[in-house]
């Protein structure tokens, strides 16, 4: 079983060997949103796990023969949980949380994430990362207000004083700990961004010592796929799963798309396309940005996974056309190739990649003359971000073979699906399944069955291929986007350069 717990909603799903759905589930999520601040409740992602995993051992029942249906939830042989990169809180040694959860889209660590990178800069260059004001080092900064003794930022939750010993927690690190009764170690996916070493496997503890973190107890640290415990009784109660469950360390929901993509093998991309855009790609070795706005995750079988995630994504349209009926939306924006104007559809302020630009905003050039027109350059504008995202990774050199893979709630829009294939330019493959659930089910398989669970579990439903024709007419709005965002200041020069010659 994979657990998945996204902006809006908490998703589960439970998959057999050879790649068969028996059961899934959903509950919803809300969060608090003003300006540039983000927060979601912890106690609401326990619940939502609840109800979701509880939905999905039902429908897993309805699928097993008579004789077994009592016993339906001992099938489950291993769950794994994945999150939002960056999202973090602290708790008491218990695990009872002691703040909200900074989500991580949350821009208010804006002068802690400066102060993070002046003070650890020897040691995030040698390890190619930038730490920007979404990432959770930033947010603990702020939280503790550690910050603020040397004048960067508010003075947070209390200060260290009152957070001494506070123990740091990744958002699956709380329902990894909820599942198996204590509090647990995090994975080194969700570590990143809070400053671990991937290539020591070490905290970097000179450096929170000089930012004045060493008061708090950051987790010990484990590889993906690794074993956590087993679920306990309480828990068993709360969800449904049987008690002894195994728990897997799982990963950031960007690398469990990747693993639930199918795309695998070294050169492969997957995006994944929610509320907000987020690309990863699988190299042989550490992909290296000198402006720090892609980071590599690790994959369990050791190969490196670059990617970045961006701000823009369909969060955009529930935002411009809240309640509307897409579908139909997306119907007449197939009318409007390319539309009067061209938009860049950030969800909320500040942009993390391919730039990092923590003052940008979302724009659009010109006045749409209509809802459809309105909607057919926020579908646009993302897919042309993501041609732009892809254009960066060939400006830092890695290689880009085969379907880019199309992952995420946003795969349900089929017209949606078309177009991106077509402004790409390149081949769409889109798995059955579009949801980082079934990455954290591939994981869990891998680490209780071993072999190659991905390759069995990933079923690849159909491959779009571009339309040539179509994508040219993209060529013009692609130019006029890049040019937009370096005559703001986001977009380096060398950059759009290369965007333009060679996006």
């Amino acid at each position: 079983m994979g657990v998945d717990l996204g902006t809006q909603s908490v998703r589960a799903l439970a998959v057999t060997d050879d790649g068969r759905v028996l059961g899934r589930g959903s509950a919803p999520l809300t969060g608090h949103r003003e300006g540039d601040r983000h927060e979601q409740l912890p106690a609401d992602w326990w619940r939502g796990a609840g109800d979701a995993i509880r939905q999905t051992l039902s429908a897993l029942s309805a699928s097993t023969p008579a004789s077994a249906s009592a016993r339906g939830r001992a099938r489950v042989r291993g769950v794994a949980v994945c999150g939002t990169s960056g999202t973090v809180l602290l708790t008491d040694a218990r695990g009872v949380p002691l703040t909200p959860a900074l989500m991580y889209d949350d821009g208010r660590a804006g002068a802690e994430a400066r102060y993070a990178q002046e003070t650890g800069a020897e040691v995030w260059d040698a390890l190619g990362l930038r730490i920007q004001p979404s990432w959770a080092l930033a947010k603990l900064l702020w939280l503790t207000g550690a910050g603020a003794r040397v004048g960067v930022g508010a003075q947070g939750l209390g200060g260290t004083g009152t957070l001494r010993g506070a123990r740091v927690c990744h958002q699956p690190d709380f329902i990894t700990a909820r599942l198996v009764g204590r509090p647990v170690a995090t994975d080194s996916s969700h570590a990143l961004k809070a400053g671990y070493d991937l290539h020591t496997r070490s905290w970097p503890t000179a450096v929170h010592d000089r930012l004045g973190l060493s008061g708090l107890d950051f987790p010990a640290v484990v590889a993906p796929g690794t074993p956590l415990g087993t679920v306990c009784a309480e828990a068993a109660a709360d969800t449904g799963l049987a008690e002894g469950t195994p728990v897997i360390a799982g990963m950031t929901d960007g690398c469990a798309a990747q693993l639930g993509s199918g795309a695998w093998e070294v050169g492969r991309w997957n995006t994944v396309l929610g509320t907000t855009l987020v690309l990863k790609g699988v190299t042989a070795t550490p992909l290296r940005d000198p402006a720090g706005v892609l980071y590599n995750h690790r994959s369990p079988d050791g190969h490196w996974l670059p990617g970045g995630a961006s701000s823009v994504g369909a969060g955009a349209l529930t935002h411009a056309f809240p309640g509307a009926d897409l579908a139909r939306l997306d119907r007449l924006a197939a009318d409007r190739e390319p539309a009067s104007v061209v938009s860049y559809p950030l969800v909320s302020r500040g942009e993390r990649f391919p730039f990092l630009a923590p003052d940008a905003e979302a724009f659009t050039l010109g006045r749409p003359s209509d809802d459809a027109d309105h909607h057919a350059s926020l579908l646009q504008g993302v897919a042309l971000a993501e041609r732009l995202c892809l254009a960066y990774v060939r400006f830092l050199g890695a290689p880009i073979d085969g379907p880019v893979t199309f992952t995420g709630g946003a795969t349900r829009s089929g017209y949606w699906n078309q177009l991106r294939a077509d402004v790409l330019g390149r081949p769409a493959a889109l798995p059955e399944q579009a949801d980082s659930a079934l990455g954290m089910a591939v994981l869990a398989a891998h680490a209780v069955t071993g072999g190659d669970a991905a390759r069995r579990m990933v079923r690849i439903r159909t491959i779009l291929e571009p339309r040539p024709e179509a994508g040219r007419r993209f060529d013009g709005p692609f130019v006029t986007l890049v040019d937009a965002l370096e005559q703001r200041g986001w977009l380096p020069s060398d950059v759009a350069a290369y965007a333009r010659e060679h996006g």
